[in-house]
């Protein structure tokens, strides 16, 4: 799926970058399906946007 997706070539030469390539192809893929999952099996997300007691503790110096 990924090579149908974004090419089996890559642009780098060197190795490390190479995986970098790829690794980065994979993150792109796995986003790809969770956006596709979102509106075609219309899943409902939530967000967590206040810090819990806990870590606010933590983070206080």
């Amino acid at each position: 799926m990924i090579k149908q997706k974004f090419g089996s070539d890559l642009m780098t030469k060197n190795h490390l970058a190479n995986v970098n390539e790829i690794l980065c192809k994979v993150l792109c893929h796995n986003l790809c399906c969770l956006i596709s999952a979102y509106y075609e099996l219309n899943v409902e997300t939530s967000f967590c946007t206040q810090v819990p007691e806990k870590v606010k503790e933590v983070l206080v110096y």
